[in-house]
């Protein structure tokens, strides 16, 4: 399974929604994350289109970039 990582600066709508719809729809081929340069939340409104579409992502948290880093 391939493993994708969308970044954008607040993490809280158009990354939380790449993430949401990568899951929903390539679940299986592909596991997405999303991440934020400063996080904040998740927009109320990116939660409403999800729903719209029948993916509830009302449950996520904005991420910061800190959480996906490889520690070698």
């Amino acid at each position: 399974m391939k493993r994708i990582l969308f970044i954008c600066t607040r993490n809280s709508s158009r990354s939380q929604m790449a993430e949401g719809l990568i899951n929903h729809d390539l679940a299986g081929r592909f596991e997405a994350f999303s991440a934020g340069t400063e996080p904040s939340f998740v927009n109320p409104l990116a939660i409403a289109v999800m729903n719209e579409l029948g993916i509830d992502i009302s449950r996520r948290r904005s991420k910061g970039l800190d959480e996906f880093a490889v520690k070698i």
